[in-house]
Protein backbone atom coordinates (compact mmCIF):
# COMPACT_ATOMS: atom_id res chain seq x y z
CA UNK A 1 0.00 0.00 0.00
CA UNK A 2 1.34 3.10 -1.28
CA UNK A 3 2.04 5.89 2.00
CA UNK A 4 0.99 9.24 2.83
CA UNK A 5 3.80 11.71 3.60
CA UNK A 6 3.17 15.21 4.99
CA UNK A 7 5.81 17.64 5.06
CA UNK A 8 5.57 20.81 7.27
CA UNK A 9 7.68 23.95 7.14
CA UNK A 10 10.25 22.70 5.02
CA UNK A 11 11.24 25.31 1.82
CA UNK A 12 9.18 24.68 -1.51
CA UNK A 13 12.43 23.62 -3.24
CA UNK A 14 13.16 21.37 -0.55
CA UNK A 15 9.50 20.08 -0.47
CA UNK A 16 9.19 19.66 -4.13
CA UNK A 17 12.74 17.44 -4.39
CA UNK A 18 11.39 15.00 -1.54
CA UNK A 19 7.71 15.27 -3.55
CA UNK A 20 9.48 14.07 -6.65
CA UNK A 21 11.29 11.26 -5.41
CA UNK A 22 8.93 9.42 -2.89
CA UNK A 23 6.67 6.75 -4.31
CA UNK A 24 3.20 7.57 -2.54
CA UNK A 25 0.82 10.89 -1.35
CA UNK A 26 2.77 14.10 -0.26
CA UNK A 27 0.87 16.30 1.50
CA UNK A 28 3.35 19.75 1.55
CA UNK A 29 2.19 22.64 4.09
CA UNK A 30 4.24 26.06 3.85
CA UNK A 31 2.71 26.82 7.54
CA UNK A 32 1.06 25.08 10.47
CA UNK A 33 -1.85 22.52 9.16
CA UNK A 34 -4.58 21.92 11.07
CA UNK A 35 -4.69 17.97 12.35
CA UNK A 36 -6.50 15.36 13.83
CA UNK A 37 -5.17 13.27 16.52
CA UNK A 38 -7.48 10.45 17.30
CA UNK A 39 -7.22 6.72 17.99
CA UNK A 40 -3.32 6.25 17.06
CA UNK A 41 -4.33 8.14 13.83
CA UNK A 42 -2.78 11.44 12.71
CA UNK A 43 -4.76 13.47 9.92
CA UNK A 44 -3.39 16.63 7.92
CA UNK A 45 -5.63 19.21 6.76
CA UNK A 46 -6.16 18.84 2.76
CA UNK A 47 -3.80 21.50 0.90
CA UNK A 48 -5.34 21.24 -2.07
CA UNK A 49 -8.98 21.29 -0.53
CA UNK A 50 -11.25 20.75 2.19
CA UNK A 51 -11.31 17.79 4.90
CA UNK A 52 -8.19 15.76 6.15
CA UNK A 53 -6.55 12.94 5.28
CA UNK A 54 -4.92 10.40 7.30
CA UNK A 55 -0.99 10.65 7.13
CA UNK A 56 1.87 7.62 7.47
CA UNK A 57 4.87 9.78 8.58
CA UNK A 58 5.81 13.44 8.76
CA UNK A 59 9.01 15.71 7.85
CA UNK A 60 8.87 18.41 10.44
CA UNK A 61 10.95 21.55 9.55
CA UNK A 62 10.26 25.31 10.81
CA UNK A 63 9.54 27.02 14.02
CA UNK A 64 6.45 28.84 14.04
CA UNK A 65 5.20 30.96 16.65
CA UNK A 66 2.03 28.41 17.68
CA UNK A 67 4.09 25.40 16.98
CA UNK A 68 4.35 23.97 20.40
CA UNK A 69 0.86 22.10 20.18
CA UNK A 70 1.64 20.82 16.82
CA UNK A 71 4.99 19.12 18.27
CA UNK A 72 2.92 18.20 21.12
CA UNK A 73 0.32 16.17 18.79
CA UNK A 74 3.22 14.66 17.17
CA UNK A 75 3.84 13.00 20.37
CA UNK A 76 1.02 12.04 20.96
CA UNK A 77 0.37 10.58 17.70
CA UNK A 78 3.98 8.09 18.51
CA UNK A 79 4.17 7.89 14.38
CA UNK A 80 7.45 8.25 12.34
CA UNK A 81 8.32 11.77 12.55
CA UNK A 82 11.54 13.49 11.41
CA UNK A 83 12.95 15.29 13.77
CA UNK A 84 11.68 13.40 16.91
CA UNK A 85 9.08 15.10 18.49
CA UNK A 86 9.40 14.35 21.89
CA UNK A 87 12.96 16.02 21.15
CA UNK A 88 11.63 18.87 19.61
CA UNK A 89 9.21 19.33 22.65
CA UNK A 90 12.15 19.48 24.65
CA UNK A 91 14.38 21.95 22.65
CA UNK A 92 11.41 24.45 21.08
CA UNK A 93 11.74 26.49 24.15
CA UNK A 94 15.03 28.52 23.59
CA UNK A 95 15.98 29.47 26.95
CA UNK A 96 14.95 25.93 28.73
CA UNK A 97 16.42 24.00 25.98
CA UNK A 98 19.77 26.38 26.49
CA UNK A 99 19.20 25.25 30.72
CA UNK A 100 18.88 21.49 29.81
CA UNK A 101 22.12 22.24 27.75
CA UNK A 102 24.45 23.70 30.08
CA UNK A 103 24.31 20.67 32.15
CA UNK A 104 25.55 18.56 29.54
CA UNK A 105 27.89 20.24 27.28
CA UNK A 106 31.67 20.92 27.97
CA UNK A 107 31.72 24.02 27.28
CA UNK A 108 28.78 26.04 29.70
CA UNK A 109 29.56 29.54 31.56
CA UNK A 110 26.36 30.45 34.10
CA UNK A 111 23.86 32.14 33.36
CA UNK A 112 21.39 34.98 35.14
CA UNK A 113 17.85 35.55 34.66
CA UNK A 114 15.22 38.01 35.12
CA UNK A 115 11.63 38.70 35.10
CA UNK A 116 9.29 40.78 33.01
CA UNK A 117 10.04 44.59 34.05
CA UNK A 118 13.48 43.98 36.54
CA UNK A 119 16.00 46.20 36.19
CA UNK A 120 19.66 44.93 36.59
CA UNK A 121 23.11 46.96 36.74
CA UNK A 122 26.21 45.22 34.34
CA UNK A 123 29.37 45.99 35.21
CA UNK A 124 30.74 43.92 32.63
CA UNK A 125 29.59 43.54 28.72
CA UNK A 126 26.58 41.19 29.30
CA UNK A 127 23.76 39.90 26.26
CA UNK A 128 20.26 39.78 27.32
CA UNK A 129 18.18 37.11 25.28
CA UNK A 130 14.49 36.19 25.30
CA UNK A 131 11.65 35.00 23.61
CA UNK A 132 12.05 31.75 21.48
CA UNK A 133 13.35 32.86 18.12
CA UNK A 134 16.85 32.68 16.25
CA UNK A 135 18.51 34.00 13.71
CA UNK A 136 19.84 36.63 15.97
CA UNK A 137 16.82 37.85 17.29
CA UNK A 138 16.06 39.25 21.01
CA UNK A 139 19.19 39.99 22.09
CA UNK A 140 20.67 42.65 23.63
CA UNK A 141 23.75 43.72 24.53
CA UNK A 142 24.71 46.82 27.12
CA UNK A 143 26.93 47.66 29.85
CA UNK A 144 25.52 49.51 32.88
CA UNK A 145 21.41 49.55 33.45
CA UNK A 146 19.21 47.65 31.54
CA UNK A 147 14.99 46.65 31.69
CA UNK A 148 13.93 43.67 29.60
CA UNK A 149 10.19 43.87 29.02
CA UNK A 150 10.51 39.82 28.67
CA UNK A 151 11.85 36.92 31.05
CA UNK A 152 15.78 37.57 29.68
CA UNK A 153 18.90 35.19 30.20
CA UNK A 154 21.80 37.19 30.74
CA UNK A 155 25.00 35.66 29.93
CA UNK A 156 28.36 37.01 29.39
CA UNK A 157 29.49 39.21 26.38
CA UNK A 158 31.90 36.06 25.02
CA UNK A 159 33.96 37.76 22.24
CA UNK A 160 35.91 35.52 19.97
CA UNK A 161 34.74 33.70 16.42
CA UNK A 162 31.00 32.76 15.84
CA UNK A 163 30.89 28.86 14.94
CA UNK A 164 27.94 26.72 14.33
CA UNK A 165 28.51 22.68 14.48
CA UNK A 166 25.95 21.05 12.50
CA UNK A 167 25.09 17.24 12.45
CA UNK A 168 22.31 15.13 10.18
CA UNK A 169 22.35 11.87 10.99
CA UNK A 170 26.34 11.03 10.84
CA UNK A 171 27.28 13.91 8.85
CA UNK A 172 28.74 17.12 10.39
CA UNK A 173 29.48 20.71 8.70
CA UNK A 174 31.39 23.39 10.81
CA UNK A 175 30.12 27.52 9.57
CA UNK A 176 32.46 30.30 10.30
CA UNK A 177 29.48 32.97 11.33
CA UNK A 178 29.82 36.31 10.37
CA UNK A 179 28.26 39.57 10.34
CA UNK A 180 29.12 43.37 10.76
CA UNK A 181 28.60 44.23 14.26
CA UNK A 182 28.50 41.86 17.11
CA UNK A 183 25.57 39.80 15.69
CA UNK A 184 26.92 36.85 13.56
CA UNK A 185 24.94 34.69 11.56
CA UNK A 186 25.10 31.94 9.06
CA UNK A 187 22.96 33.92 6.47
CA UNK A 188 25.77 36.61 6.06
CA UNK A 189 27.50 36.64 3.08
CA UNK A 190 30.55 36.43 4.67
CA UNK A 191 29.87 33.05 6.52
CA UNK A 192 32.09 30.49 4.95
CA UNK A 193 32.29 26.32 5.89
CA UNK A 194 35.52 25.71 7.63
CA UNK A 195 37.37 22.83 9.37
CA UNK A 196 35.74 20.65 11.82
CA UNK A 197 36.66 21.40 15.26
CA UNK A 198 37.01 17.96 17.05
CA UNK A 199 36.31 19.39 20.32
CA UNK A 200 33.07 21.09 19.25
CA UNK A 201 32.02 17.91 17.30
CA UNK A 202 32.29 16.14 20.33
CA UNK A 203 30.03 18.36 22.80
CA UNK A 204 27.58 18.72 19.28
CA UNK A 205 27.75 14.62 19.06
CA UNK A 206 26.61 14.45 22.85
CA UNK A 207 24.01 16.96 23.30
CA UNK A 208 22.11 15.48 20.01
CA UNK A 209 22.43 11.80 21.51
CA UNK A 210 21.26 13.80 24.96
CA UNK A 211 18.20 15.36 23.18
CA UNK A 212 17.63 12.50 20.69
CA UNK A 213 17.51 14.50 17.86
CA UNK A 214 18.47 13.18 14.44
CA UNK A 215 19.64 16.67 13.48
CA UNK A 216 21.09 19.35 15.55
CA UNK A 217 23.18 22.55 15.26
CA UNK A 218 25.09 24.52 18.08
CA UNK A 219 26.38 27.90 18.27
CA UNK A 220 29.74 28.21 19.85
CA UNK A 221 31.56 31.35 20.45
CA UNK A 222 35.73 30.77 20.57
CA UNK A 223 37.72 33.29 22.01
CA UNK A 224 41.09 33.91 21.64
CA UNK A 225 42.69 32.07 24.25
CA UNK A 226 41.57 28.82 23.15
CA UNK A 227 38.21 28.78 26.00
CA UNK A 228 35.21 27.50 23.95
CA UNK A 229 31.37 28.63 24.83
CA UNK A 230 27.88 27.06 24.28
CA UNK A 231 25.67 29.79 22.98
CA UNK A 232 22.55 27.88 21.72
CA UNK A 233 21.11 24.61 20.23
CA UNK A 234 18.87 24.86 17.60
CA UNK A 235 16.76 21.95 16.83
CA UNK A 236 15.57 23.04 13.36
CA UNK A 237 18.50 24.72 11.79
CA UNK A 238 18.69 26.41 8.37
CA UNK A 239 19.62 23.67 5.60
CA UNK A 240 19.67 25.82 2.90
CA UNK A 241 22.10 28.24 3.00
CA UNK A 242 25.29 25.68 1.80
CA UNK A 243 24.80 23.81 -1.01
CA UNK A 244 26.82 21.15 0.41
CA UNK A 245 24.41 20.93 3.69
CA UNK A 246 20.92 20.73 1.65
CA UNK A 247 22.71 17.71 0.38
CA UNK A 248 22.85 16.24 3.22
CA UNK A 249 19.77 16.90 4.75
CA UNK A 250 18.14 15.70 1.60
CA UNK A 251 20.20 12.16 1.84
CA UNK A 252 19.57 11.67 5.32
CA UNK A 253 15.40 12.25 4.92
CA UNK A 254 15.97 10.00 1.75
CA UNK A 255 17.47 7.56 4.20
CA UNK A 256 15.24 7.79 7.07
CA UNK A 257 11.52 7.48 4.73
CA UNK A 258 13.15 4.49 2.62
CA UNK A 259 13.28 2.99 6.25
CA UNK A 260 9.97 3.53 7.18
Amino acid sequence: MRKTLGIIGLERELSSQLKESFDGLVLVHDYLPKYVVNNGKLFLENPNGVGFKPVDMVVFHGIFENDFDLITALTFWGGPCFPNPMAMMNCRLKLPCLARALEVTDFGAPRGMIPAGVGITAKEQTVGKWGNWHCGENKHHFVGKWKSSEVAVLEPYFEGEAIRVIIVGDQALQIKMAGEDWLKSIHSPDASLMELDEALYDDTLKLKNHFGLEIIANDYIVAADGNKYLLEVNHIPNVTRFQELQDIYLAEIGKWISSK
